[in-house]
């Protein structure tokens, strides 16, 4: 039973367009994968591992090749563990709005517990780094008030999927596909339009997940 792990990453919780349009993904891959499970990671509601102090010591150490000592292993043990839960899944979902043309500091967060030596890659000074997730299907909804797209004028500021597509590629998520809500922050007739065309693809794309 292939498991889908949604990562959920706006604190509007159901005004945010991004977690709207998961919830429709959602609904229409449970109806065509009714021997899946679903589990949603709220990441404002979940306690991530500070990366300081004993945290940060114990990743150099494992770095360096040296043993931790009894409070770097407890502390890593609480990086080990959110990590353990990502790798469980054989699916992801992510949603998260545009935060300053970026991801929420909340996602960046718990991107940078998740990116982990032997973890979730790996780095062999001939071969370089290798992902380590690999073998699995990946799907981000993005939410911006703005348009960022072809012809817009404004790809270069979308930092928000370029930084997700880059990092899950990096620990090996290569099976990517992006669906964008945009422009939220337009005339409700334009907005509606935008939201009413990412709420189709994601119905096509559950269904085929």
């Amino acid at each position: 039973m292939a498991k889908l792990l949604h990562i959920e990453a706006s604190p509007r919780k159901d005004r945010s367009r991004s977690t709207q349009v998961a919830h429709t993904f959602l609904a229409a891959y449970q109806k065509s994968r009714p021997d899946g499970s679903i589990e949603t990671l709220d990441l404002w509601a979940t306690p991530l591992p500070s990366f300081n102090g004993d945290t940060i010591e114990a990743k150099y150490a494992i770095l360096r090749g040296q043993p931790h000592t009894p409070g770097q292993a407890e502390a890593w043990k609480s990086v080990v563990d959110v990590i353990e839960r990502f790798k469980s899944a054989d699916k992801y979902l992510f949603s998260l709005p545009m935060w300053n043309f970026g991801v929420p500091y909340i996602l960046k967060h718990y991107i940078d517990v998740l990116i982990q030596p032997g973890l979730t890659f790996s780095f062999d000074p001939q071969l370089g780094y290798k992902g380590l997730v690999t073998g699995k299907k990946a799907a981000a909804i993005y939410a911006r008030g703005g348009a960022y797209g072809p012809g817009t004028g404004m790809e270069d500021y979308d930092l928000q999927s370029k930084m997700l597509a880059g990092v899950l590629g990096f620990i090996g998520l290569t099976d990517l596909v992006n669906i964008f809500v945009e422009p939220t922050l337009a005339p409700p007739e334009v907005s509606e339009a935008g939201f009413a065309k990412a709420e189709e693809l994601a119905v096509s794309t559950a269904k085929s997940f």
